[in-house]
């Protein structure tokens, strides 16, 4: 079980301290009446996912020998026009380098993690369409 929570410290912020002790607040734009002193709630459910299968990517790919020395995770999040505008389609694209690096271990280890071991992948995919795609660099 994960207990969290936030606390509202005016305007449209709150603030969260993590399991580790680390703050972070979310804000909304100025427009909307908030002072932009925090991240956007979206963009935490977006990294969160990038960073959920990124550790398990960089595990696998450890395990499998493979010299990576580098992964980059580019989310790019569709949303509805119509108000609340919920994601319909997430596009993961995992941007890896390294030496020798095997693409098709590096797609084995990203289907692992989405379907196996991320939870905020899987959470996110019960309700939301996602695309992944990967890269390998030279190094």
């Amino acid at each position: 079980m994960l207990t969290t929570k936030m606390t509202w410290t005016g305007g449209a912020r709150f603030e969260a301290t993590g399991a580790f002790g680390h703050k972070i607040a979310i804000d909304v734009p100025e427009a909307s009446g908030g002072t932009e002193d925090g991240f956007k709630a979206t963009e935490l459910l977006l990294w969160s996912m990038a960073g959920c299968t990124g550790i398990d990517v960089v595990r696998i790919l450890e395990k499998q020998r493979q010299e990576l020395t580098g992964l980059e995770i580019e989310v790019i999040a569709h949303q509805n026009d119509k108000y609340p505008k919920p994601f319909h389609t997430v596009e993961v694209k995992y941007i890896a380098r390294g030496k020798n690096l095997d693409p098709k271990k590096l797609a084995k280890a990203i289907e692992l993690s989405e379907s196996k071991y991320c939870v905020v992948s899987q959470t996110v995919q019960l309700e939301t369409k996602v695309v992944t795609s990967h890269e390998v660099l030279p190094e």
